[in-house]
């Protein structure tokens, strides 16, 4: 997800949702297969080694993308990043984004995902 200054709205910030998923350069037509298959999102380079499958329309996110992972459910970690954004989108799709406490709902949400996210000791 993305959260960046904007003067299209009230609250001089915008969010947008991205989805991505990230492979070495050998598993570039994999990718560009999801595209089709999937009939979303685009295939850019990441790096030298590396692409990336990226979708950013909200309403593909919403319809094929989240509709996806509710039917083929991601395992392991990541399926907390995965209900992270999916309350985003949730919060989004209220149009909870324009509005300050909603703004500041979603950027406690991202500073918890990915790499942020605090584990209990065990």
């Amino acid at each position: 997800m993305s959260i960046f200054k904007s003067n299209k709205n009230k609250i001089g910030h915008a969010v947008q949702l991205i989805f991505k998923l990230t492979q070495h350069k050998r598993d570039k037509e994999l990718l560009e297969l999801i595209v089709k298959y999937l009939n979303c999102g685009a295939v850019y380079s990441h790096s030298k080694n590396a692409f990336v499958f990226k979708v950013t329309n909200f309403a593909d996110i919403i319809k094929i993308i989240i509709s996806m992972f509710k039917v083929y459910p991601i395992q392991g970690i990541k399926q907390l990043d995965y209900k992270d954004f999916c309350k985003v989108a949730a919060l989004m799709d209220k149009g909870k984004h324009l509005s300050h406490k909603g703004l500041a709902q979603i950027l406690l949400i991202k500073d918890r995902m990915n790499t942020k996210r605090k584990f209990p000791k065990i």
